[in-house]
């Protein structure tokens, strides 16, 4: 099969690699999209640390099932699908209590931080195990299903979140997580939700999928909540001066590996601050959301093209080309 291999950082080959094998409760899938997200970017050039060549990257991807274990019963060859991008061993702690996200042995598709090394789906085929598959509706085209994953993160934040119908909630940053956030608030019951972006069109697009206003610079709103999706210490400033007393701030982006934080506004306000990592079975929803037009991505999606010109997108990505946010690739 090709598959798009991060062979030394900063370059991507399409390279010819073996097809997955697949164990008794697996399954292989045929990837029909894949898409480029900005932690693959961010470890295209090694400063994360947890790409490390040779891998393949990729690990937002949906497809049809190829094959499946001889333990797996429930799909077929042709099946349309997608997963999780993370896989958990079920056995441990964390597992037990289902909070699989926080699995102790937990690997992350395309992901190789050195204790592991996980190649992703920008490939032509994946191997995943049964439990992290979903069945896709008709509904839901595959690049539209490559971006479940991402919409599944920001349900995930929102889920974590003590969100009332009627709050008001502030989504600092407005990528495409900070947009999808923006949705899934709206879905969830708040009736305003203000974006704040430095960028002028990105909150454009924000007003289009769900804020109900939006500012280029921070101030104090009194919201009942606050979500941060960059992950600097400016933004994680902004999100606790933008909740009243009592309020709450869920933390998304990471950006900066630490940030500083105004401890005593934090404790003399009472605020409850909460971290939010990848997703926690938010796949099904995520799916009959966007099944059902509540959460619409087809705006984020600024390219489709095939897996040959992955390189080529990844550098215009890196390189911050204006006006993209979504890039999907189809081997």
């Amino acid at each position: 099969m090709n598959a798009l291999l991060l062979t030394e950082y900063l370059k991507l080959e399409l390279t010819p690699m073996p097809e997955p094998e697949i164990g008794p409760d697996d399954v292989l899938i045929r990837v029909r999209a894949c898409g480029i997200c900005g932690s693959d970017v961010h470890g295209f050039d090694g400063s994360t640390g947890r790409r490390i060549p040779p891998l393949v990257m990729g690990h937002e991807a949906a497809g049809e099932v190829a094959a499946a274990g001889a333990d797996v019963r429930d799909l077929r060859p042709g099946d349309r699908v997608t997963f999780d991008s993370t896989i958990y061993c079920g056995q441990c702690f964390y597992c037990g209590r289902g909070e699989v996200n926080l699995c102790d042995n937990r690997q992350v598709m395309g992901v190789s931080p050195g204790p592991y090394r996980r190649h992703g789906a920008f490939a032509e085929y994946v191997a995943v195990p049964r439990r992290i598959v979903y069945r896709l509706p008709e509904a839901l085209s595959y690049e539209q299903a490559a971006m479940i994953e991402a919409v599944s993160v920001a349900m995930h934040a929102v889920n974590l979140t003590p969100v009332r119908l009627g709050d008001t909630a502030v989504v600092i940053g407005t990528g495409m997580i900070g947009v999808l956030t923006i949705q899934a608030l709206r879905a969830s019951g708040c009736a305003r939700v203000i974006a704040v972006d430095p960028s002028e069109e990105r909150l454009a697009l924000a007003r289009q999928l769900g804020a109900t206003e939006s500012f280029t610079a921070p101030a104090q709103w009194n919201a009942d909540l606050a979500i941060e999706c960059v992950g600097n210490k400016d933004s994680v400033r902004a999100a606790i001066s933008a909740v009243r007393k009592g309020g709450a701030v869920t933390l998304v982006g990471n950006v900066a590996p630490t940030v500083e934080l105004p401890l005593q506004e934090v404790v003399t306000r009472q605020l409850r601050l909460q971290g939010s990592c990848a997703s926690n079975g938010e796949y099904p929803a995520a799916i009959k959301l966007m099944a059902e037009g509540m959460i619409r991505v087809d705006p984020l999606i600024s390219a489709v093209a095939p897996l040959s010109e992955g390189a080529d997108w990844f550098g215009r990505l890196y390189r911050r080309e204006p006006n993209l946010m979504k890039v999907i690739l189809r081997p």
